[in-house]
C-alpha cells in the first residue's frame, strides 16, 4: 500500500510537501459542482432557474468553479446543453463527468465501456466555452481491480486528461432529496431546518478534511469541494461561500488548487466513493482516522436530527 506520484515514491513525495509547503499556508477553496446541467423537474425552481441560481450566487461573491458535465442530465439537449454552455460564457471550467453515470466499480462495467462513456462526453463539450480536459471520476470510484484502475489512469494520460480529484467530499445529493421530498409533499414546507442542516453539514465536513490534510501533509491544501447542480445549491449556494468567507477561508479556482502537488499523488489503492485525502489515509494504511464516521456516513447524521424534528 503506497502512494505514486511523478515524484518518486511516497517518502520522497510527502517530505518534500511538508518541506516547501508551510504549515501555515493560508486555506483555501475551490468550487466544483458535479452531474449538471440537470434538466430533472424540481419543487420552486424550473431548471434554467436552478442554473441561473447556481450562476448568480457564484457571481455575487467573484467565484470562478467548474461544471462537470454527465451528458444524459440534459447536455444532449439543446436546452440543457445552452445551461452548460451559460458556465462557460460566465468564465467558468467545464469538465467531463461521463455520459450516463456508470459506475466503474461495478462488474457489469467494463474499462472499454468506460472509456467511450469519457470520449463520448468529450464529444459534447469540447466545443464549448470553459473546456478543460479535466475528469471527474463518477461516484469517485476509480475502479473495482487494478486493471481497471490503471487502465484508466494510463487512459486520462494518453488522452491528455487529468483526474480532477476531490478533497472535500460532500453529501449535499442527500440532503438535496430530503428537501425535494419535503417539498414536493407541501410546496410552502418551512425548509429552514433543511438549510441549517445543510450548512452545518458542509462546514463539518470542511474541519474535517482540513484536519485531515494536516495530518498527510502536515498543512493545509487548497481543499477542492464536490457540489452538485440541483436544487440545494441552487437555493443556498450564496449562503455556503458566504459562510467559508466568514470563517476565514479563501475562495480559489480549481485550476489554481490543481496546480498544488497534492493533486499529482495517485493512491495505489483507490478508496470507493472518498475524497483524495481519504483514499491517501486508507493507501497510508492509517485505518480509521478520528472523525472517519461522519466523513462516510453519506448525511446519516443530518437526516436522523432531522427525522427527530419531524422531517
Amino acid at each position: 500500500m503506497k502512494i505514486t506520484s511523478a515524484m518518486s515514491g511516497i517518502a520522497a513525495a510527502l517530505c518534500t510537501l511538508a518541506t516547501f509547503m508551510p504549515a501555515s499556508h493560508a486555506q483555501s477553496i475551490a468550487f466544483t459542482f458535479d452531474d449538471g446541467p440537470r434538466l430533472q423537474q424540481t419543487p420552486l425552481m424550473l431548471p434554467a432557474q436552478r442554473n441561473q441560481a447556481l450562476l448568480a450566487a457564484l457571481e455575487k461573491h467573484a467565484v470562478k468553479a467548474a461544471l462537470f458535465v454527465t451528458v444524459a442530465n440534459g447536455a444532449d439537449r439543446p436546452e440543457g446543453l445552452a445551461l452548460a454552455r451559460a458556465w462557460g460564457e460566465a468564465g467558468h471550467a467545464v469538465g467531463n463527468h461521463t455520459v450516463t453515470h456508470l459506475d466503474l466499480n461495478s462488474a457489469g462495467v467494463s474499462l472499454a465501456q468506460y472509456q467511450k462513456e469519457l470520449l463520448d462526453c468529450d464529444a459534447v463539450i469540447r466545443a464549448l466555452p470553459g473546456y478543460r480536459k479535466w475528469f471527474r471520476f463518477t461516484f469517485l470510484r476509480e475502479g473495482n481491480t487494478p486493471e481497471k484502475r490503471d487502465g484508466m489512469r494510463a487512459f486520462l494520460a494518453e488522452q491528455g486528461y487529468r483526474n480532477a480529484y476531490v478533497s472535500l467530499d460532500t453529501s449535499d445529493w442527500r440532503l438535496d432529496a430530503k428537501l425535494r421530498e419535503v417539498l414536493e409533499k407541501n410546496a410552502v414546507a418551512d425548509v429552514t431546518p433543511i438549510k441549517r442542516a445543510y450548512l452545518a453539514h458542509v462546514w463539518q465536513r470542511a474541519e474535517a478534511y482540513r484536519e485531515l490534510s494536516r495530518k498527510l501533509q502536515g498543512r493545509d491544501i487548497p481543499q477542492v469541494i464536490l457540489l452538485h447542480h440541483n436544487l440545494i445549491n441552487a437555493l443556498w449556494l450564496d449562503d455556503v461561500i458566504a459562510m467559508f468567507k466568514a470563517r476565514g477561508w479563501a475562495i480559489t479556482t480549481p485550476e489554481l488548487a490543481f496546480a498544488d502537488p497534492v493533486y499529482q499523488l495517485h493512491p495505489e489503492r483507490a478508496a470507493t466513493g472518498q475524497s483524495l485525502l481519504l483514499s491517501m489515509a486508507r493507501s497510508l494504511g492509517l485505518g480509521k482516522v478520528e472523525g472517519w464516521e461522519r466523513l462516510v456516513d453519506d448525511g446519516d447524521t443530518e437526516i436522523a436530527a432531522l427525522k427527530v424534528q419531524g422531517y
